[in-house]
């Protein structure tokens, strides 16, 4: 990503470097709210964090995979897809407030931290984009209405489109 100075175009707008906004928004993903399950651990988590949210736990089951839909009472909406394994493959995420990350992507967080510039996107309107071998991370937003997903490849059934995550 290209360094440059702050300061101000030819409109007259702000400019700050890519790395300072991938910063930022990198702080505001790992900041802590309220715990959902983890990515790429068991179901069993699921009813965890229902209790610890004092949320609402809707299951749908389909052929291949079930979905969690954990709602609070605040508006915040966190959805696990769960394999027939019982591993969470994917999660995402809506509400007015960005999710703790640490706690819902578990050890795939560090894929956050540790992706390189050719494995990240920080788009302006869209957020921040994380693709390595065995993670996607898409997450944006705006004050009280964030949005995203996560998934892992190798842990979506075979069956099953990645694109049923969102």
């Amino acid at each position: 990503m290209p360094e440059c100075e702050i300061g101000q175009n030819e409109k007259g707008l702000v400019q700050m470097p890519m790395k300072t906004i991938f910063r930022v928004l990198l702080i505001m993903i790992l900041g802590s709210t309220p715990a959902w399950a983890t990515l790429g651990q068991y179901e069993s988590s699921v009813t965890t964090d229902q209790q610890h949210m004092r949320s609402q736990d809707r299951v749908q089951a389909f052929q291949a995979y079930k979905v969690h839909e954990l709602t609070t009472a605040n508006g915040a909406m966190v959805r696990e897809y769960v394999s027939p394994q019982g591993l969470v493959f994917g999660v995402t995420w809506q509400g007015p407030f960005m999710p703790d990350m640490q706690q819902l992507l578990g050890s795939y967080a560090t894929n956050l931290q540790t992706a390189s510039p050719a494995q990240t996107q920080v788009r302006r309107r869209r957020g921040l984009i994380v693709k390595t071998d065995d993670f996607v991370f898409v997450s944006g937003g705006h004050m009280r209405f964030w949005k995203g997903r996560a998934y892992v490849p190798s842990l979506v059934p075979g069956n099953v489109s990645v694109e049923v995550v969102q």
